[in-house]
């Protein structure tokens, strides 16, 4: 496992302070505000521990309710809202400056037996056929503003493969889908919590953005304002975040200033392990310009 790969389990697993109280530090991507994979995984991980460890989280549906400040730590406090015959339920809120930047609720259950179908696996290139996002980004790293150069252009903790990447400082008008490949780079504990805490990560990486490619513009233009509202996230079975999941993802709608995403992951074997679904703020500012 790499120091990268190290450093986001450290950052996901969070430090307990109290009952129902915890305790996560910030990372810095270089982006406006805190990173929104942050809260949803550290939030998973906040409630995870509340939980017997028979039953496995099955979904959880957050909303964003403030920018966080990425040089501040976050504070998750835990609802016990119920604990039933076959479900859990529990509320996290996470806290900056005294005040909730992400509310979420999280539903845990128990294995069982049921019905079975899911959706079938798009058939497109695998990922050793393609270049990284990193090593797309740097062909334009000489546009990047020199803060977000220096993380742009260094070693990630989650590799990113898409399968198409265009210039983002010169964004053409395309169909509103988006098929990228993405892993931990490093193998991670056999913790099955642990993968689903990273997914929830990686899960706010590119997904909004597939609601702008219709209109020609990038979430790197100074003049749109680009903010993630909700998120709501579904686990089908466990998963194994440091092995190639594809990340299948459309947009069917936009407008009023906002844009709805939802993606579909599956692993290399074609199940459907995850679906996502999200909606942001996409406002053009004109003021910006």
């Amino acid at each position: 496992m790499s120091q990268l790969l190290e450093d986001l389990v450290a950052l996901l697993s969070l430090e307990a302070i109290e009952e129902n109280l915890f305790r996560g530090v910030s990372q810095d991507l270089g982006f406006r505000q805190l990173f929104g994979g942050q809260v949803l995984g550290q939030s998973l991980s906040a409630a995870s521990q509340t939980v017997e460890s028979e039953r496995h989280v099955h979904s959880m549906h957050g909303y964003f309710l403030r920018p966080g400040d990425a040089s501040l730590p976050v504070v998750y406090q835990v609802d016990r809202v119920r604990d039933g015959g076959s479900f859990s339920t529990r509320r996290v809120t996470a806290i900056q400056k005294g005040a909730p930047i992400f509310t979420c609720s999280a539903s845990f259950q128990a294995d069982e037996e049921g019905f079975h179908h899911q959706i079938q696996m798009p058939d497109i290139p695998g990922p050793e056929e393609l270049p990284t996002e990193t090593e797309q980004v740097r062909l334009i790293a000489h546009l990047l503003p020199p803060r977000m150069r220096e993380r742009a252009v260094g070693e990630k903790p989650i590799e990113i493969r898409p399968v198409s990447f265009g210039n983002p400082f010169d964004p053409q008008s395309s169909e509103p889908v988006k098929y990228v490949w993405f892993r931990a780079d490093g193998a991670l504990p056999d913790i099955p919590a642990i993968h689903k805490y990273i997914l929830a990560y990686a899960s706010d990486f590119n997904l909004l953005t597939t609601s702008m490619l219709p209109h020609g513009v990038s979430v790197w233009q100074k003049f749109m304002q680009v903010a993630s509202l909700d998120h709501s996230l579904w686990f089908h079975r466990n998963v194994r975040a440091d092995e190639w999941l594809l990340y299948a993802m459309d947009s069917p709608w936009a407008g009023n200033a906002r844009g709805f995403a939802r993606g579909s992951i599956f692993n290399r074997q074609g199940e459907l392990v995850a679906s996502v679904a999200q909606e942001g703020l996409t406002r053009l500012r004109e003021d910006w310009k």
